[in-house]
């Protein structure tokens, strides 16, 4: 049984800074793939970042230059570092792991004021 608990969310204005975190738990060791997708209301689910194993990275166009991913794989931990956030960031964002199977977490609301 794998879970994905996100935290980190919450409201900031515009310009601000968040930290999103993910921890993995379960059996699996170390997945291939961790990453963030997020949701806007009366929109699609969106990629926002994810990162290899190895550490390679995959960022949308909209937030290249202002958010970071990281992990740390012997805590089976994800992060979002996101800064400079802008109103259109506001979503519910998502933590994804990947090994086999597609796991999700919870969710977590990230709104940004204008």
């Amino acid at each position: 049984q794998v879970q994905l608990v996100e935290s980190g969310g919450g409201l900031v204005q515009a310009g601000g800074s968040l930290r999103l975190s993910c921890a993995a738990s379960g059996s699996i060791f170390s997945f291939n793939v961790m990453g963030w997708y997020r949701q806007a209301p009366g929109k699609q689910r969106e990629l926002v970042a994810s990162q290899t194993r190895s550490g390679t990275t995959n960022y949308a166009d909209s937030v290249k230059g202002r958010f970071t991913i990281s992990r740390d794989n012997a805590k089976k931990t994800v992060y979002l570092q996101m800064n400079s956030l802008k109103p259109e960031d506001t979503a519910v964002y998502y933590c994804n792991a990947v090994y086999g199977n597609t796991y999700w977490g919870q969710g977590t609301q990230v709104t940004v004021s204008s």
